[in-house]
């Protein structure tokens, strides 16, 4: 068999230099043509297409805008999707140009769920001709979804580009048309193994053909482009996408990556504050690029954003990972003529650095701030939201008149949540052995149950219960009941020394809270209250580490940093805070 036919072989841009930035149909068919090597006798009668729909907008059965964009409120730092899953999630059979509703969309639902099952179809190793992928669809169980399956799995297995057109070029041929979706997979491909020329003629292609794209294509151009000498087609793709939408996160930060490589870190700040501004949440990834396309330099105005970025983490309990940490450091140690100096360490429990010997800020708030706070969670936050959604008005009066009439109380349990800590072990087995751990502790304990509780079970035996009655005071919620709110107002009615135990971040009761100043404090008081619990290593027994006396955030004095880390990435936050810091001084005497 002869392989594929010489002008496929060559990139497509190196075919198409002579194009304009805007052609007829006609030009787009010869485009076409040359790009797949389609013979010259072929071109009219394969692209009679050119009459379709203008736009790529995929079908949105809410009505919403083509371009979706996700913003964000509270700090998340989810891992982006990759650019593959762009190209598959968006493109697979969405963007339908017929008005045939019911059967396109149960045709749809079919291909979507048939396609799952061919996700191991090995792709050709080689280029095919014409009649050898006429006889490959043949056999194919599903021909109808045939070259869908085909290129997702070519951009799974990392197939030769020649494949993937000399698919298209059969495409082209028997259908007269090269839908959209195939184009963006053949996009995914390109991208994904870094070619540009491909990459710009596809563009080429799709501006042509479509006067709008969808998010997906965007991101794929944006992200292919970003990574070449062709970085600053980027920076128009990203212009483009602002005259319809809001560009995602990924957009921008593929854009602040391609400006940071290049040492335009002016110009990667600038859309760095854009992306804040437009509400996008950056990832801990952008953020250490920052950084590491930083080091070295000896700029003032830079060196006051990168301190900005510090205080963002602050300000939003982040804690960078190690490889993060270790950017930040080689940054502060790289700053020519400044004399920093870092160390990775563990705080003492009294809240000083053992390495610089400063103390750090105290995690207890004034008694003004804490009754200000108290004041404002029992009003915004259990009175003022949907606490009443999940249990009625009469359960919650029952459950102020019980803690009123018992306060204060030491600590206050979640039941539920802690039962759940050891899956090998029954509940009331789990929760007995965290009661009497605590009981060692505190005096007063008051553990938040559910009425299931009381039933005689075999998760919930009734004389471990009634034993855990004589150690600590218990309120039983209905079994819908949310207990946050029952958690938040026990222990701030029990005063400032009052802990509490739960695997809850509690973020959705920070939303509540309409002012940064009191959210702050919320946060602060949480550091400083919240007791974490993890399993043992054996996963016997619980383990039990006691609150902060020390604010565990990013910390400055001017000539001195104190940053919180953890060893790895978490994609979500987590309710326990880290006990190892990266501290660095200043050294202003001799080194």
């Amino acid at each position: 068999m002869a392989l594929f036919s010489q002008p496929i072989q060559h990139g497509l841009q190196s075919l198409l230099w002579k194009s304009h930035a805007f052609w007829p149909v006609s030009r787009c068919r010869q485009l076409f043509a040359v790009s797949f090597g389609i013979p010259k006798r072929d071109k009219v009668s394969y692209f009679s297409f050119m009459t379709s729909s203008s736009t790529a907008l995929p079908v949105d059965p809410q009505g919403t805008d083509a371009c979706p964009s996700k913003k964000r409120s509270e700090v998340d730092y989810e891992e982006e999707k990759g650019w593959d899953e762009d190209a598959q999630e968006i493109h697979e059979g969405k963007l339908l140009f017929s008005s045939s509703g019911g059967t396109l969309k149960k045709q749809l639902i079919n291909h979507t769920v048939s396609r799952h099952r061919f996700a191991n179809v090995q792709p050709p190793e080689r280029p095919l001709r014409a009649e050898e992928w006429s006889r490959l669809k043949e056999s194919f169980q599903s021909p109808e979804i045939f070259e869908e399956v085909m290129l997702n799995n070519m951009v799974r297995y990392n197939s030769p580009i020649d494949v993937a057109k000399s698919l298209l070029t059969h495409v082209a041929k028997s259908n007269g048309d090269i839908g959209y979706n195939l184009l963006v997979k053949y996009l995914a491909l390109c991208v994904q193994q870094g070619k540009t020329s491909e990459i710009c003629d596809v563009y080429d292609i799709l501006k042509i053909r479509f006067k709008v794209l969808e998010s997906g294509a965007y991101n794929l151009l944006i992200r292919g482009l970003s990574n070449s000498d062709q970085w600053r087609m980027a920076l128009t793709l990203l212009e483009e996408v602002k005259r319809v939408t809001v560009p995602s996160r990924s957009n921008y930060e593929s854009c602040i990556k391609a400006a940071g490589r290049h040492q335009e870190m002016t110009l990667a700040c600038e859309l760095y504050h854009e992306m804040l501004a437009k509400d996008l949440v950056p990832t801990l990834d952008i953020l250490q690029t920052l950084f590491d396309y930083s080091r070295g330099m000896k700029d003032p105005a830079l060196q006051k954003e990168l301190f900005g970025i510090l205080l963002y983490l602050r300000e939003n309990q982040i804690y960078p990972h190690k490889t993060f940490i270790r950017s930040i450091k080689l940054w502060f140690e790289s700053i020519p003529g400044e004399k920093w100096k870092g160390h990775l360490t563990n705080i003492k429990d009294s809240g000083q650095c053992p390495v610089c010997n400063h103390q750090l800020e105290d995690s207890e708030l004034t008694e003004e701030e804490y009754n200000n706070l108290r004041e404002r969670i029992i009003r915004d936050v259990i009175h003022g939201t949907d606490t009443f959604r999940k249990t009625s008005p009469q359960e919650f009066e029952a459950f102020q008149t019980f803690v009123e009439n018992r306060l204060p109380f030491d600590i206050v349990i979640d039941g539920l949540n802690i039962s759940h800590i050891m899956p090998r072990k029954v509940q009331c087995e789990n929760l007995f052995e965290a009661v009497n751990c605590l009981a060692k502790d505190y005096a007063r304990l008051l553990v938040l149950g559910r009425k299931h509780m009381l039933t005689n079970s075999f998760n919930w035996k009734r004389e471990v219960m009634k034993e855990m009655q004589n150690k600590a005071d218990f309120f039983f919620a209905e079994n819908i009941s949310e207990d946050d709110a029952f958690l938040l107002y026990a222990t701030l009615r029990s005063g400032k020394h009052c802990k509490f135990v739960t695997r809850d971040f509690l973020r959705d009761h920070k939303a509540c809270l309409s002012d940064s100043v009191t959210r702050h404090l919320f946060r602060k008081w949480q550091r400083g209250h919240q007791i974490a619990f993890s399993p043992s290593a054996g996963g016997k027994h619980i383990n039990f580490l006691p609150a902060c006396s020390y604010d565990c955030v990013v910390q400055t004095t001017g000539d001195t940093w104190h940053i919180p880390y953890k060893d790895t990435f978490e994609e979500k936050y987590s309710y326990q805070i880290p006990r190892k810091w990266l501290c660095l001084q200043q050294k202003y005497g001799t080194m």
